[in-house]
């Protein structure tokens, strides 16, 4: 799971690599020495962050030739790295139909995971422990959402979105930005960008926004189909709409099935935009 993390997150903890998504060997030789680069002035282990590196480049590969200790260890720093924070905790969900016998081995395991890895903890969500006293217990009663319960969710492995970066968690994003890497005329984007309508409304998420142009693009998941996300959907587009900005909206199968079909709506979308900003910045006199 960890090691999943880590993979789906580079280049962020390798900011060098970043525009680097080809495995040649040329760009497999690249990541390595700037891996091996950025270990030499920082905590991380050499051998097994230019490791990490190329198997997130390739998608071959196993760390399994590492010793656990070390693996733990590289991966927790990896993560501290790719959010910028001083601190990690994992968090793990405890299944209702766990036997009692498989609690004292998980938490064994838990606590060295937390102890090897350097987490700064380790929380179980879930169902309750019963035959384990050196857990500490805090019931939470999370608030209900407007409109109903949060829709039910298959996700095993959920990592949060990187400001700057496409969401680790979406094949759609990831995809996306590829391809407009190697587009000169989408520059000033920006991935996950935080953005608040004033100090008395939460903030939200743009998945991609160019600024400049005042173009918010959300790349939207089966979910958003559902009621609940269909109506906060909405209510985001006329906030944004109301402060200036145009919203376009693609699925993740639009961009998936036809990424370059996509790519020309946006391509066409930001050429009018700026044609028009050129427009309102010229003067003429008389």
């Amino acid at each position: 799971m960890l090691e999943a993390s880590a993979v789906s997150l580079f280049p962020a903890w390798l900011p060098e690599a970043a525009g680097i998504t080809d495995p040649t060997e040329t760009n497999v030789a690249a990541v390595r020495a700037l891996a091996s680069r950025l270990a030499g002035k920082s905590r991380h282990f050499g051998p097994f962050l230019a490791d990490l590196a190329v198997r997130a480049l390739t998608g071959v590969g196993s760390s399994a030739t590492f010793q656990p200790e070390i693996r733990a260890a590289g991966l927790t720093r990896v993560l501290l790295a790719a959010y910028s924070r001083a601190d990690v905790v994992l968090a793990v969900d405890v299944p209702e139909d766990m036997p009692p016998s498989h609690e004292t081995p998980l938490i064994a395991a838990l606590e060295w995971l937390a102890f090897r890895g350097g987490f700064g903890g380790v929380w179980l969500t879930g169902s309750p422990l019963s035959d384990v006293d050196r857990v500490q217990t805090q019931r939470v009663r999370l608030p209900t959402a407007v409109g109903g319960p949060l829709p039910p969710t298959d996700e095993v492995l959920a990592i949060p979105s990187l400001g700057g970066q496409p969401n680790p968690n979406s094949a759609a994003e990831k995809l996306l930005e590829k391809v407009l890497s190697s587009r000169a005329w989408a520059r000033g984007r920006a991935w996950n960008r935080p953005f608040s309508f004033g100090p008395l409304t939460n903030e939200i998420r743009i998945d991609l926004l160019w600024e400049a142009e005042r173009i918010a693009v959300e790349v939207d998941g089966p979910e958003h189909r559902g009621p609940l996300h269909y109506a906060t959907d909405r209510t985001r587009d006329v906030l944004l709409q109301t402060a200036g900005y145009a919203v376009l909206r693609f699925t993740n199968d639009q961009v998936l099935d036809d990424v370059n079909a996509v790519v020309q709506q946006l391509e066409l979308f930001l050429d009018k935009r700026r044609v028009v900003g050129r427009g309102k910045g010229s003067s003429h006199a008389d």
